[in-house]
């Protein structure tokens, strides 16, 4: 199984958008996954607020396990995470259309009328495990270019 599938097979256990994605690559950037599915846990709904969709941002914190800095004085590293980051949210964007979770969705569910909508649209299990999908895809993808 690759990174995509495990994702949206995690989403289909009903884990938060961001925990499926942050979680599938958890064991190849040294996290376990039940530490990535609990840091992943508070970010999904576009932070329960509908704003960047939690699967792009569990793909930046896989993006930030492999390539973040923990040294202030490393630029080089510092400069090169903003980098990866931002080549993600544009290949997601170039791909979906957008990577805020109203837009993606077509509906704000950080309202309860929006949730509601979401739930009579079936949202969450057609346009969610696409975006999860993608966002693991991409981040494969990125990983696979740098070996």
């Amino acid at each position: 199984m690759n990174n995509a599938e495990r994702a949206v097979e995690l989403f289909g256990q009903r884990f938060m958008c961001s925990q499926a994605v942050f979680a599938a690559f958890a064991d190849e950037l040294g996290v376990s996954e039940a530490q990535a599915l609990k840091i992943g846990g508070c970010f999904g709904a576009g932070m329960m607020k509908a704003e960047v969709c939690g699967a792009c941002t569990g793909a930046l914190m896989a993006l930030g396990a492999k390539y973040g800095h923990c040294d202030a004085s490393d630029m080089e590293s510092r400069a090169n995470a903003g980098a990866k980051a931002e080549q993600f949210l544009d290949e997601f964007k170039r791909r979906k259309g957008s990577y805020i979770c109203r837009d993606l969705l077509g509906c704000d569910i950080s309202t309860a009328e929006g949730k509601a909508c979401a739930r009579e649209k079936g949202l969450f299990t057609s346009v969610c495990p696409e975006m999860v999908r993608a966002a693991a895809e991409i981040v494969a993808e990125m990983l696979a270019e740098d070996g």
